[in-house]
């Protein structure tokens, strides 16, 4: 069974402005924060540990995230952005369907660029789904059901089909699943093939080929619809391609 750790109300950000190392104080925390909370969760990492990996003291905590919660939701939300920064960069009348998908792979790929705190990022997001304490639903509400329905839009407007269809609801899932394995699956990917993602132009060759394979996901998709609903699936599966 999983418990339920409830994250309270912030009280961060009080309009004090950091000292001059500030920033750099803030990051270590920060960082060591999503680290710690990604290896033993919220409830078993203390104020304490936090400000002794960061080289600080508890007081900082405080200080630049008003308690050990305030930190919690700045570490969670390290890898978010606004979903409408997100979507604007594949959601355009005048993209064709390759364009909009490098947009939205663009987005989803970027943080992989960022080394072990991307990492360490997903680490916590996974932990926050095994002892969630209401980010992660609030996650899916607030950022990745706009940008999931969205990319249905897209492929919705490109493909003819209707804008809320279950098949492309399905697609959208699909296509979005080609990153998020990649995301996932980092340490893998690092221990089995580490060329595949040591450098910016090793990401960049992910973003053109996701984008082909997404790509033929979206022309299946449109033959599936092209044939007569009277046919079964599995008849139009037959009828389709060897």
């Amino acid at each position: 069974m999983i418990e339920k750790t409830a994250i309270p109300t912030s009280h961060a950000d009080d309009g004090r402005k950091p000292r001059s190392d500030g920033e750099q104080s803030r990051e270590r925390l920060l960082h060591s924060a999503i680290r710690l909370f990604a290896e033993q969760g919220y409830a078993k990492t203390s104020t304490r540990e936090l400000a002794q990996a960061a080289g600080t003291n508890a007081a900082a905590i405080s200080y630049y995230f008003g308690d050990k919660a305030g930190l919690y939701r700045a570490a969670f939300a390290q890898q978010s952005a606004d979903p409408q920064d997100n979507i604007a960069l594949f959601d355009q009348p005048h993209f064709t369907l390759r364009q909009s998908l490098e947009g939205f792979y663009a987005q989803l790929l970027a943080p992989m660029q960022q080394g072990d705190i991307a990492r360490d990022c997903m680490r916590l997001w996974c932990r926050e789904m095994l002892e969630p304490t209401g980010l992660w639903a609030r996650e899916i509400d607030q950022n990745i059901r706009p940008e999931h329905e969205a990319l249905t839009s897209v492929l919705a407007r490109h493909l003819g089909a209707p804008d809320n269809s279950d098949d492309m609801h399905r697609l959208a899932f699909s296509i979005a699943s080609l990153a998020l394995q990649h995301m996932v699956g980092t340490e893998v990917l690092q221990t089995l093939r580490p060329q595949l993602l040591e450098s910016p132009q090793a990401i960049d060759t992910w973003l053109a080929r996701l984008t082909d394979y997404a790509l033929a996901m979206a022309d299946v998709e449109r033959r599936h619809l092209a044939m007569p609903p009277s046919l079964s699936i599995p008849q139009r599966q037959a009828e389709g391609p060897a």
